[in-house]
């Protein structure tokens, strides 16, 4: 079974043409096939700053600044460089708690499952974040295999 990225699943809203290539630029400079780098840690602060101030709860945020905590965790991609980790890690608290608001009138499951992520990921939970970034069937498959369901 592969993990598919949430990028996939859905579009933005539409009328959004200038926000949906940002977004499909973001995601294929900032993550490619599991791989992230510096510029993708400094991106993330940038990313929650532009998240807040937009003031909409647009799961891409969520599902790339997830994906990219994922990577860098992973023991294959680059160790977060000491001149961005207070940055990064405030805007990551900054995330989660934006997330715990967002969560409440969430409906769209990509972004119900990218929050929830985020939180997780933010509270050190990184395999819980991680089964959140699955898709319901792919959820479902990992069930029937190791407990039958």
């Amino acid at each position: 079974m592969s993990r598919t990225t949430p990028a996939r699943h859905s579009a933005p809203s539409s009328g959004a043409t200038d926000t949906a290539a940002a977004w499909d630029e973001f995601w294929t400079k900032l993550h490619h096939q599991g791989d992230v780098g510096e510029a993708s840690y400094a991106a993330v602060p940038h990313l929650v700053r532009i998240h807040a101030a937009r003031g909409v709860a647009d799961w891409n945020t969520y599902a790339l600044a997830a994906t990219i905590d994922e990577a860098r965790q992973d023991g294959r991609n680059p160790e977060l460089p000491a001149d961005l980790r207070v940055a990064y890690e405030v805007a990551w608290r900054r995330l989660v708690e934006i997330g715990l608001r967002e969560l409440e009138a969430a409906e769209d499951p990509t972004l119900v499952c990218s929050i929830i992520a985020v939180l997780a990921i933010g509270k050190g939970q990184l395999f819980l974040g991680r089964l959140a970034m699955f898709t319901e069937d792919e959820r479902n498959e990992l069930l029937a295999e190791d407990f039958g369901a």
